[in-house]
């Protein structure tokens, strides 16, 4: 029988945006941040979604919007305390995602001691590709992912450069919160970073599996 909530359009319905920072040692390395022993974590609104065909919105209170590209993990199923050994049995599939982030925003966070809320929670701060099911990728950590800016090359990574597992990420998390299905995690990005402004066309990719574009648009609001 049909799930009458089709992952395919997982932006549609799914709860929970969970982010992960600091997951690639070049990316924290050009931040000028320290590896740490936990992940990082950060929370998206269901409304940070855009899916393709709608734009990237740069927030009013926004000077220098950042790119970061990163791979998603769509949950399939409702899970808490979820064993390491267990946790790609929860993996529905996977999406391309864009962490946009209002980089001027969260350095004076960053000065403040605050959250970082403002500058990665906005309206339309998660760009998403179509739904890609668990089989067309049968080692997540075996991936290329890329992004261009107007047609020059700004970000490439390889996934087997992350820090934290993607099984680990979902059993870290599952012990914090209960995860949903539909729920998706960001697993983090890898080196360069960098701004984006109005009008700009974002490209992104997943070798051989996915690609996205969208345009920047400052937002009314």
């Amino acid at each position: 029988m049909a799930s009458p909530k089709p992952l395919s359009r997982f932006w549609e319905w799914g709860k929970n945006i969970v982010c992960v920072g600091r997951n690639y040692a070049d990316h924290v390395k050009e931040m000028r941040s320290a590896v740490l022993s936990e992940p990082v974590l950060f929370l998206k609104p269901s409304t940070a979604y855009a899916p393709e065909g709608s734009p990237v919105l740069m927030p009013a209170y926004c000077r220098n919007l950042h790119h970061e590209v990163e791979l998603g993990v769509l949950l399939g199923k409702r899970g808490q305390a979820v064993p390491e050994a267990a946790a790609m049995d929860y993996v529905a599939g996977y999406a391309l995602c864009l962490d946009m982030t209002a980089r001027d925003v969260q350095e004076e966070c960053k000065k403040k001691g605050l959250p970082w809320t403002l500058a990665k929670s906005f309206t339309a701060s998660c760009p998403v590709s179509a739904f890609v099911p668990k089989e067309k990728i049968p080692d997540p950590h075996a991936l290329r992912l890329w992004l261009k800016v107007n047609g020059e090359l700004r970000q490439e990574g390889k996934t087997s450069s992350m820090i934290f597992s993607i099984p680990y990420i979902i059993s870290y998390v599952s012990k914090i919160m209960t995860l949903e299905e539909g729920d998706l995690i960001l697993t983090g990005t890898p080196k360069g970073v960098g701004p984006v402004k109005e009008n700009d066309e974002i490209e992104a990719g997943i070798d051989g599996v996915v690609s996205m574009r969208f345009k920047v648009e400052r937002s009314a609001n």
